[in-house]
């Protein structure tokens, strides 16, 4: 009896302790949850705060920037003449055009603020800046406009102060906000001519993309100007034809899921990323960095810009909207793919298909007139069956040699078939009116540019 009272107190105390552990588990469980609960309650509040700080220095509805009572009214004459040595280059009509369009900028940091800065510049009458961000000491080496006055200052804000001493004529609107599906039709409104998206955020850039293709808004994108230093490679092209840029990879990898293939104009760098170091969050905003992770109090980390490069990227951009809105002729950019290579190849094709058919053994065009051929007047596309990769370049004409006013860009199949016709065969009869004419276009639009460098030179 003993020995089970003995085994029954023990059983007792073991039962007594466990609902002890289990009760004071229970209770740090429940002290953790409200104490996450009260963090993440603090942050947001946080947040809101900043964000009704930003947004009091906000300016929504459109206006004319008045100008420094320092500064003289400008007439509509000395606006023309500012303007002059565009519109000689737009011509009166086309420069008309830019003058009363309307463009939105969607990010206003080093992208958007040089896009936004040339757009005035250019004479764009009507611009809508849109960006939630300040001004802060690391990003004065790529801002277009701000200074340290502005630190601190949204960025919008600061842009807005600058511009009127520009150009006190030009209507801008500033909206310190952030662009999501919730405001993407109130901000976006107005019928815009065209949306640059300059915004660095992934979800959002795809939010504001998808909703321009949705609604028929022509919009311009930028890709990933930071770890990139070599201005030779940044290059405008159509989404689908980007390489070596991890964003627009990622970019265009989601679009297609969401059904969009092409139709999206990038200014974006070719230039392989090497030498990339993640640095860790500005100092100013070590305070802030809930504000810029994934996830509550996690270290942000961000990507090395060169200060030089997005003003690159935000006036290619800029030229790119300009000479669409001005219709500057035979504007259309070249998607350079660096395809040495193929050009070896097809200049090897060429020699050797001379030879055995024409019995020539020499050829005046060389490799590099051959990546000219086939990128500058064909794009890297078969004149009849579009893009491929089993082009090569053959004569016209038959009767005529190789130069650049009698090459045309057809797949190898169609190259043969081509070839096989007898060299007095009607072209405009065998190919039909659309074709001849799109040939005898581009070899009249060469001519016109040999003339006139050759007047130049």
């Amino acid at each position: 009896m003993t020995g089970e009272r003995w085994v029954d107190g023990i059983a007792h105390s073991v039962q007594h302790q466990t609902t002890t552990a289990t009760r004071l588990t229970l209770t740090a469980i429940a002290a953790s949850v409200l104490t996450a609960s009260g963090i993440l309650s603090y942050q947001s509040l946080q947040r809101h705060r900043r964000t009704r700080a930003l947004q009091a220095h906000e300016t929504v509805a459109p206006r004319k920037l008045s100008s420094p009572k320092s500064a003289k009214h400008w007439t509509p004459q000395e606006i023309d003449t500012q303007l002059s040595k565009n519109t000689a280059f737009l011509g009166k009509e086309g420069m008309e055009k830019v003058r009363s369009s309307f463009v939105i900028v969607v990010g206003a940091g080093g992208v958007g603020s040089w896009t936004a800065l040339m757009l005035l510049y250019s004479g764009v009458q009507h611009i809508r800046i849109i960006d939630f961000d300040q001004v802060t000491l690391s990003s004065l080496n790529r801002h277009a406009v701000a200074t340290l006055e502005d630190v601190g200052t949204p960025k919008v804000v600061a842009i807005q102060r600058h511009f009127e001493a520009i150009a006190p004529s030009v209507v801008l609107e500033t909206h310190v906000d952030l662009l999501s599906k919730d405001n993407v039709q109130t901000l976006l409104s107005g019928n815009p001519d065209y949306v640059v998206d300059a915004i660095d955020n992934m979800e959002t850039k795809l939010d504001l993309i998808q909703y321009c293709h949705k609604h028929h808004i022509k919009v311009m994108s930028s890709m990933g100007a930071s770890t990139k230093a070599d201005p030779s490679l940044i290059q405008i092209a159509d989404i689908s034809e980007t390489f070596e840029d991890p964003l627009a990879r990622t970019v265009r990898r989601k679009l297609k899921k969401a059904g969009i293939h092409s139709g999206i104009p990038v200014a974006y760098s070719a230039e392989k990323p090497h030498h990339v170091k993640l640095l860790p969050l500005e100092e100013e905003r070590v305070a802030e960095a809930d504000d810029y992770a994934a996830l509550p109090d996690f270290r942000s980390r961000i990507l090395p810009v060169l200060g030089t490069i997005p003003s690159m990227f935000g006036m290619s951009i800029a030229t790119y909207i300009v000479l669409n809105l001005g219709k500057y002729p035979s504007f259309d950019p070249l998607a350079v793919k660096l395809r040495h290579g193929v050009y070896q190849r097809v200049h090897r094709d060429l020699m050797m298909r001379e030879m055995k058919i024409y019995n020539k053994k020499q050829c005046l065009l060389d490799v590099h007139d051959i990546g000219y051929l086939y990128e500058q007047l064909w794009h890297g596309k078969s004149l009849l069956s579009g893009p491929g990769d089993r082009l090569t370049l053959v004569r016209w004409d038959r009767s005529q040699p190789p130069s650049y006013f009698n090459m045309v860009c057809l797949d190898k199949t169609e190259a043969k078939i081509h070839e096989d016709l007898p060299i007095d065969t009607d072209l405009l009869q065998y190919y039909g009116q659309d074709i001849f004419n799109c040939v005898k276009t581009t070899f009249d639009r060469e001519r016109h540019l040999q003339t006139l460098w050759d007047d130049v030179l």
